[in-house]
């Protein structure tokens, strides 16, 4: 089983990526991780538990949604953070399609992937210390649903993709019109991605203006397997024509909730390294110099990420197609004035606020004191490059949202 390939959208074995620096892999088996023997308090553990002392129940809907409905309610995922992508890059790979498109939803701590006709739902909840843990969902031919974890996964979820870690990622390719990915221009994308690059194999409706991507495109030239034909494929706002939408939870695949996706899966990413190392370093002591020059590196960049220091900006203003803007918004939490991270600009960038929402996981919260800390005085100082007005804005909203805050911060 290789549940975590159905996270990308063709990255296979390539390091290459856009904006995104490559970082050496981290041993799962290091004395300080255990990544499989280590016990987890992700959110698909905590949900087991539920189950079986009787607290939660799953339903199947039947059909080829089956238990998908009611696994999201018991997440608290919704429907609208749907995103879809049609490359084959996955064990059901043969299932995938521009006819038939996987989707993900998502929420801060889990997502959930889905293919119609597939054997069985991908599940990527990330857990305080360990970062993102991989599972399956399937129905027994009783239709009794179950949970495993394979270590398989991590022959593509642990690597460049990943920044060395277990990790989640989205990728864009060139794919020929079966889905096919070519191997050459595969890369991993966040928000430092350029657009002309982003979203290859995937779906994508929005209004958008003249910031040309890959999306919604196929390379239908066997001789040029690289060259999309784009004509008419941006600012799609339907998708009817392309796909039966039967069989699915929804018909849109949303550019902001693919945008949150994309910053989202790098920024677990990089909590998950510096707390592996925080901890290799506290456990080697005078052995772990490599380890600790690499945690302070890594610390850079995560402070520089978590401000959006090196976002591509908008070059037009950004409209998505579903409620998915408005509900993930909704979620605050929210300081006086009703400001919250989670604020969309979609005029000239992602966020309205240059902080990573993301400061209010429990991931976050359960980094080591002094690598909390150490991020907390980075991105203080990162924040002076901001104009002053968005600058104060940040530091208000924290300071009142955010429990632990430095003093300085106040």
């Amino acid at each position: 089983m290789m549940a975590g390939r159905l996270w990308a959208s063709a990255i296979l074995a390539t390091g290459a990526a856009c904006a995104q620096e490559y970082l050496p892999p981290i041993p799962v088996t290091h004395p300080a991780i255990q990544y499989f023997q280590a016990p987890v308090t992700d959110p698909v553990s905590a949900f087991l538990k539920k189950l079986q002392s009787g607290e939660a129940k799953l339903t199947s809907r039947g059909g080829d949604l089956g238990y998908l409905p009611s696994l999201l309610e018991n997440f608290h995922i919704a429907v609208d953070s749907q995103a879809l992508v049609f490359s084959k890059t996955s064990f059901q790979a043969p299932k995938i399609s521009p006819k038939n498109p996987r989707a993900i939803y998502f929420t801060d701590d889990v997502a959930v992937a889905y293919v119609r006709g597939g054997n069985g739902l991908e599940i990527a909840a990330t857990d305080p210390q360990q970062g993102i843990v991989l599972y399956e969902f399937k129905a027994d031919a009783s239709g009794k649903p179950s949970f495993t974890r394979s270590d398989v996964c991590l022959k593509c979820h642990q690597g460049p993709a990943t920044l060395g870690v277990p990790g989640i990622f989205v990728g864009s390719v060139f794919p020929d019109p079966a889905g096919v990915p070519q191997r050459e221009g595969a890369i991993i994308t966040d928000h430092r991605t350029k657009f002309e690059d982003r979203w290859g194999g995937w779906y994508v409706n929005a209004r958008r203006g003249e910031q040309p991507d890959r999306a919604n495109s196929v390379a239908d030239n066997p001789a040029d397997p690289t060259a999309l034909n784009t004509e008419g494929q941006q600012n799609l706002t339907s998708l009817i024509g392309r796909f039966d939408p039967a069989g699915y939870l929804s018909p849109t695949s949303d550019i902001v909730a693919l945008m949150t996706f994309e910053h989202q899966t790098q920024m677990i990413n990089f909590f998950t390294r510096v707390n592996w190392e925080a901890r290799m370093v506290e456990h080697d002591g005078k052995a772990a110099e490599v380890t600790r020059m690499q945690l302070n590196a890594d610390l850079e960049s995560l402070a520089a990420y978590m401000t959006f220091a090196d976002e591509v900006p908008l070059k037009d203003p950004m409209e998505g197609v579903s409620t998915f803007t408005k509900t993930f918004s909704h979620r605050g939490p929210r300081d006086a004035k009703g400001r919250s991270l989670r604020d969309f600009d979609l005029q000239k960038r992602l966020f309205r606020y240059r902080l990573s929402y993301m400061i209010y996981s429990a991931q976050f919260d359960a980094l080591p004191v002094d690598v909390r800390d150490r991020i907390y005085r980075l991105v203080y100082e990162k924040l002076a490059a901001l104009p002053l007005e968005e600058r104060r804005a940040i530091v208000e909203i924290v300071r009142e949202t955010k429990p632990g805050v430095p003093e300085y911060w106040r």
